[in-house]
């Protein structure tokens, strides 16, 4: 028996209609944590280099956190892991909702899914009895669609349900997996890997439990953890007004108009408290074991759009479809939402490759003829809201370019159209911060393994706002608050390291990296009470960096190098024109010398970004080391 884990794996092959168990090692549970950590050894283990992300021998992935299922506050996160469409790189994208826990109450800690089926299937695990089903009647329904006809074909509204949209089906490199219908594992494309698959869904349901080693200890060390969270400052606003509460204020730092100009005049109508005052937020709802509950219930109550429900719109939504294209009305950036989150896209990379064409379109690149009569200018959310579906179904010459991203997009529009694509060589649309103005998110998006984004490496301690904040910064740098700011590199890998652990954990980033009321020593501690293995805080924070160390090697083995460790051209070439910030940029030579001093810092070499042999051997990563050993790509320190 197995305390904390499940202690299984379940695998499907569609290929061949077939699924079996496998055990968990244990020896991976210290050494990878779980969730994402044994997803990429997974994937690693199981992958070929050189494969052709939408073909059946990419694996799809999806793992449990270690402490998900749990009542450890806020751990119900699921990660998602494959080889990326988008990036033909290393992959993880996770999600919220109730998944994770419902997988694991089923008995298994990741589920594996290989090769492809014919025709369209979905996947029923309930409890120990899996089926892979016929799923015709579902290929071509939005996720709002299909989720009702799963639940009613089973006979229960319980299940936790997985699945894709129309976008997926139809391969757009930026396909979301969504569960819950509005929960997604949306950066990268792993909607289109499911579709590729022609796996529409998986449904779970469980009734098991899991065992935990010190079930006392770690009961009330869990209520002092979600007592601790209640209290704090941020996590109270996030209850309130959502992770959009603070938009209102952001006229000179949120991305608008494509990285062109300040907000827009009205941006406080595109806000967490705008949503709560004039009555759209109808009730919050939370992820599994959640004590924040950011998650906003929305409604139109008059006005074309009366009576359309969804759940959000988030920051990262309101900043990508609403001051991103330039529109600020309220109704119009949540329609457009709900048109995403029920086609199965990504919001972030679908409001930003519509920001690309509007550009394109003001410059003259696009003109209604290969717009489909549409006026693309910014701040028309007639246009805005009609491309999304279009994008979804690949529909028409505009839909079929947007749908592959914005850097295939710039390559076959041609002009000037790659500097205003914001993506960078990884071919990952850049998430809603301007890296010309925050310095240590500029460094964590180059190297994030799966490129621009911040849900990899979210840099918020750096902002210093609390005593906490300053604390942490100081034990990463070595050096008093605001000193530390000059250390980026430092400041990086330890948000590196601490989001890496909340992943594999099952932790929501909110009470890490952003509250930070859960870290390293208490995340160790309910590890060691929930399973009897024994670790430090070191011990753990290593994990972390062993598990990213992993994902860059996943890279290398691609055949990735330092190019790839870049930004945007608009990044690092056009400097901010308004003020405050007027004149920041984060050139090419500001961000070589930070990777000059990122790399040594992670002991990788300095020309390559490669890993030093004896990196990857101190990491115990010695099957790694042998394996770019043998492919050249594994240097030895000088």
């Amino acid at each position: 028996m197995m305390y904390l884990w499940a202690g299984k794996i379940l695998f499907v092959d569609l290929t061949e209609e077939k699924t079996w168990v496998e055990p968990l090692k244990k020896e991976l549970c210290p050494k990878f944590l779980g969730g994402r950590g044994i997803n990429a050894k997974l994937l690693w283990d199981l992958t070929k280099p050189g494969i052709d992300p939408l073909s059946p021998e990419n694996l799809l992935i999806f793992g449990s956190g270690s402490l998900t299922g749990t009542t450890a506050p806020s751990s119900g996160r699921t990660t998602v892991t494959c080889k990326s469409p988008a990036t033909k790189l290393y992959l993880k994208t996770s999600m919220g909702g109730h998944f994770g826990a419902e997988m694991k109450f089923a008995g298994y800690d990741h589920l594996v899914v290989l090769g492809a089926s014919k025709k369209p299937k979905y996947l029923w695990v309930n409890d120990g009895e899996v089926e892979i089903r016929n799923a015709e009647h579902l290929w071509g329904k939005n996720v709002r669609e299909m989720d009702g006809k799963i639940k009613d074909e089973l006979g229960d509204e319980q299940v936790k349900i997985a699945g894709i949209g129309p976008s997926g089906e139809k391969l757009v490199k930026f396909a979301a997996v969504m569960n819950s219908i509005y929960n997604a594992a949306g950066r990268g494309g792993a909607g289109a890997v499911m579709g590729s698959k022609m796996l529409k869904a998986i449904a779970v349901r469980g009734t098991g439990d899991i065992k935990i080693k010190e079930p006392e200890k770690f009961l009330e060390l869990t209520h002092k953890l979600r007592e601790g969270d209640k209290r704090d400052v941020g996590g109270q606003r996030s209850w309130f007004f959502g992770t959009a509460g603070n938009v209102h204020l952001m006229k000179n730092t949120i991305p608008s108009y494509n990285y062109l100009k300040p907000a827009p005049d009205g941006l406080e109508q595109i806000s967490g408290a705008w949503l709560v005052m004039k009555g759209f937020l109808k009730r919050r709802v939370g992820c599994y074991s959640c004590t924040r509950g950011c998650h906003r219930y929305t409604e139109i109550d008059e006005g074309p759009y009366a009576g359309l429900y969804t759940v959000g719109p988030e920051y990262e939504t309101f900043s990508a479809l609403g001051s991103g294209t330039g529109v600020v009305s309220t109704e119009d950036v949540i329609k457009a939402n709900d048109e995403a989150n029920i086609m199965g896209l990504d919001t972030i990379s679908v409001g930003q490759v519509i920001q690309w064409a509007m550009e394109c379109y003001e410059k003259g690149l696009l003109t209604k003829q290969d717009t489909n009569g549409l006026e693309l200018n910014f701040g028309n959310s007639e246009a805005l809201i009609k491309l999304i579906p279009m994008i979804a179904n690949r529909e028409g010459k505009l839909g079929d370019l947007l749908a592959d991203g914005v850097l295939s997009a710039s390559k076959k529009i041609g002009g000037d159209s790659y500097k205003w694509a914001i993506a960078n060589s990884k071919g990952l649309e850049q998430s809603r911060v301007d890296t010309r103005i925050n310095k240590s998110y500029a460094l964590a998006f180059a190297v994030n393994p799966r490129g621009p984004d911040h849900l990899h490496t979210e840099c918020i301690a750096a902002g210093g706002a609390t005593p906490r904040a300053r604390e942490l910064m100081e034990e990463a740098t070595g050096h008093r608050w605001p000193e530390a700011l000059k250390y980026v590199p430092e400041i990086v890998r330890w948000h590196e390291d601490t989001y890496t652990i909340s992943d594999c954990t099952g932790f929501c980033a909110f009470v890490c990296t952003a509250a930070l009321a859960i870290q390293a020593p208490e995340m160790a501690e309910l590890i060691n009470l929930g399973s009897g293995i024994k670790l430090s805080k070191e011990e753990i924070m290593l994990a972390g960096r062993r598990v990213l160390t992993l994902e860059k090697c996943f890279n290398v083995r691609e055949g990735a190098d330092r190019k790839y460790d870049d930004l945007p051209w608009r990044m690092m070439n056009e400097p901010v024109t308004w003020e405050p910030f007027k004149g920041m940029v984060s050139s090419k030579e500001w961000l070589d010398g930070e990777l000059d001093k990122y790399y040594a810092l992670q002991e990788w070499d300095p020309e390559t970004s490669w890993p030093y042999k004896e990196t990857l051997l101190k990491l115990g990563l010695e099957e790694v080391e042998a394996d770019l050993e043998k492919r050249d790509r594994c240097p030895s320190k000088k």
